[in-house]
């Protein structure tokens, strides 16, 4: 079991890379979660298509969920006396708005889970140097002198694979996930611009 002060090790041991490692992996991680809560609330507060199908036709308001299904036709709700063309460009809006809400931040994600190993790398780079520079002073028979610098090119090189290797997972995972939020989107959009 780690402890507060083995982690403190560990990342004093890696050198100064160590701090943007952290900064990334932090960044990433709220990202993700944010990505993740998006998607949760966007999925699971529709109704069923057939269900707005059906509060639409008769008039109904929809039952308050915050789902991606729910939003487009609240909009169009609220403006059901406008002409039909006038609904269609007011259903692309909306598409347009929940289209960008959905896409946001994975980018970012993707840049940063490919940054991470970048970082682990350089750290591997400024240990291997700190370990010549021990083999300068010292000569190659001091193994105390030349652990130092090994230990920190290991331990970035470590750190930066331990961020790296599940932001590229996220990311894929979420990546499908917002694939299929806009196929969603799209049946939605297809569906309700062909009824107004």
């Amino acid at each position: 079991m780690w402890r507060a002060t083995d982690l403190l090790a560990y990342l004093v041991t890696g050198g100064l890379v160590m701090l943007p490692l952290v900064l990334v992996s932090l960044m990433l991680w709220t990202l993700i979660f944010e990505r993740l809560l998006l998607f949760r609330r966007l999925e699971r507060g529709d109704p069923p298509l057939a269900e707005l199908v059906r509060c639409w036709r008769a008039g109904l308001s929809l039952p308050p969920a915050a789902g991606l299904r729910s939003q487009l036709v609240r909009v169009l709700q609220a403006e059901a006396a406008l002409p039909s063309a006038l609904n269609r460009r007011l259903l692309d809006a909306c598409a347009l708005r929940l289209q960008a809400a959905i896409d946001r931040n994975l980018d970012q994600i993707r840049v940063l889970a490919a940054v991470a190993p970048l970082l682990g790398l350089l750290g591997t780079v400024t240990g291997m140097m700190a370990t010549f520079d021990a083999i300068a002073l010292f000569g190659s028979g001091n193994v105390r002198a030349l652990a130092g610098g090994i230990s920190e090119a290991l331990i970035t090189t470590q750190g930066g694979l331990l961020v790296s290797i599940p932001g590229v997972l996220a990311s894929a995972v979420l990546n499908l996930r917002a694939r299929r939020l806009q196929e969603r989107l799209e049946e939605t959009l297809v569906l309700f611009k062909r009824m107004v």
